[in-house]
């Protein structure tokens, strides 16, 4: 597959770069080259080298190619399963790591090891005439080395990676409908990444330096001794130190200088994904202002999109009201009116926000379950038989049913309970469940009180409405037995009355 080829073609250029980097551009020119020794003895270290390089080789080739294997065979594979596809896409995101494990595994194993050994059998057999301490110094910048070839690799293939992880999820969309996501997992975190990368970036030409200088002050006959060594290596362990503290304070200020408006961002969308719309302050003078620039633009959109559906939501709901209604000339309004009302005794007790919203839109939709009355029954302006009655009182249970028909389900769920208990009792002789007290819920207590006020002040067929001062006698009477004690006394409270002590009331008929 052309893709494949693509990507194999760019970690072999992004290997022979790194290799160059690291190995040859720095670590050759650099320890060779201070070096005093015969040109013959050139020749076979450059031999010890290419001969470790084959071994290296073999070892490292083996490696990448079982690395690859998961990948190779989701781009091949005709019949592709799911499973294979989200091995494949999950082992492509980690082969950043496993490039840094190769480099620092066969990579320099498969480089050091047989380099060392041939070296120390030429120093045996007087081939090669440095002191055995230089396998040490070898064995040190081999490691610095591999560390920056690995840096390198690391970084190339985190780019090269990408057009494969598009691939494997526009397949498993096209093919399974599954759109792939590491949905937050992190494979190789920013704090370690930069840490890492930047004590490399300080403390690698210190290293090398002080090796070379070891070499060089040797091949010129310089401090040799016990005394000058520790004088030399003193001074060089005090360079080491200021140059590796400076690199670790550096890397600690760069990656908080990140990790800070990462951790913003995340948190901010955290906020956005529970429903809290917020925006970050921006307090950056870089590329992240562009960012919180960007994300605060995606939250005004989304607030935006918010309040025009919460004003769909707000019209629907109304209209459904309305429409309600009109059925019946002596109704009209009724759904309104004690939406109102019961917005008014929920602020007297204390509801805010979207609990006060909530009881408005339940208030609103509370006889939603009379469109499944027959006409007939609910305009008759005779008295209802005790089987007619009966259909009147399914309305509350035929309401809560309507409500969930309305997907998603989880958002009718604020209206349910208040739609089902507009009619129960407070010393539980209601319908359709007959609960009492507390056990009714809040919404049905407070919708029951305004649904009565606004039915006995209304006009009815068989009757016409009271005056306001008897309905709030009424009301007054029915404290404690027929409705909650404390929303009709707030009720009664905010028409100027001061409630009487409870007593036993008498149940009207409400609608």
């Amino acid at each position: 597959m052309r893709l494949y080829r693509i990507f194999i073609k760019n970690q072999i250029r992004n290997y022979i770069f790194g290799s160059v980097v690291a190995v040859l551009a720095v670590g050759s020119l650099i320890l060779l080259s201070s070096l005093e020794i015969s040109s013959i003895e050139y020749f076979r270290l450059l031999l010890v080298l290419g001969l470790s390089f084959i071994i290296m080789a073999v070892m490292e080739i083996g490696v990448f190619l079982n690395q690859i294997r998961p990948i190779r065979t989701a781009l091949y594979e005709e019949n592709l399963t799911l499973p294979m596809l989200e091995e494949a896409y999950l082992h492509t995101h980690q082969m950043p790591r496993r490039a840094v494990q190769r480099i620092m595994g066969p990579h320099l194993l498969g480089l050091s090891l047989p380099a060392c050994l041939m070296t120390f059998w030429m120093i045996y057999n007087g081939w090669i005439t440095v002191p055995y301490f230089y396998l040490i110094l070898a064995v040190c910048g081999a490691i610095l080395v591999a560390c920056m070839h690995a840096l390198i690799e690391f970084f190339l293939t985190c780019t090269a990676i990408i057009p494969l992880i598009k691939e494997f999820r526009n397949r498993a969309l096209e093919q399974y409908g599954i759109d792939f996501s590491l949905e937050g997992h992190v494979f190789v975190p920013i704090r370690p990444k930069f840490l890492v990368s930047c004590m490399l970036i300080g403390t690698f030409p210190l290293f090398l330096f002080i090796m070379a200088t070891q070499i060089r002050l040797h091949g010129n006959g310089g401090p040799v001794g016990v005394v000058g060594l520790q004088s030399y290596w003193a001074w060089a362990s005090m360079v080491l130190l200021i140059g590796t503290l400076f690199s670790s304070i550096a890397a600690w200020l760069l990656t908080n200088s990140v990790q800070h408006p990462i951790n913003e961002l995340y948190q901010a969308m955290n906020h956005v994904r529970d429903g809290n719309l917020i925006q970050v302050q921006d307090e950056y003078s870089d590329e992240f202002s562009k960012l919180v620039a960007g994300f605060n633009m995606m939250v005004r959109g989304l607030q935006t999109r918010e309040q025009q559906s919460r004003q769909l939501l707000d019209s629907y709901f109304t209209t459904l009201a309305v429409a309600l209604d009109a059925r019946d000339p002596y109704t009209a309004g009724h759904s309104l009116r004690v939406a109102e009302y019961s917005v008014i005794i929920g602020q007297l007790a204390g509801l805010t926000g979207q609990q006060l919203d909530d009881l408005r839109k339940t208030a609103l939709l509370h006889d939603i379950g009379k469109i499944g009355v027959r006409d007939s029954i609910l305009f008759k302006e005779e008295a209802l038989t005790d089987e007619e009655f009966d259909q009147i009182k399914s309305h509350p249970v035929l309401g809560e049913n309507i409500l969930r028909q309305i997907e998603p389900v989880e958002k009718m769920a604020p209206y349910l309970g208040g739609v089902r208990s507009h009619h129960e009792r407070y010393d539980g002789k209601g319908y359709p469940d007959g609960l009492a007290g507390t056990d009714i819920p809040l919404h049905g207590r407070i919708i029951a009180v305004a649904d009565a006020y606004d039915a006995m002040t209304s006009n009815r067929p068989y009757r016409k409405g009271m005056d306001h001062d008897r309905a709030l006698a009424i009301l007054e009477q029915g404290r404690g037995t027929q409705w909650d004690p404390e929303f009709a006394g707030l009720f009664l409270a905010y028409f100027g009355r001061k409630p009487e002590p409870l007593q036993t009331g008498y149940p009207i008929k409400t609608g």
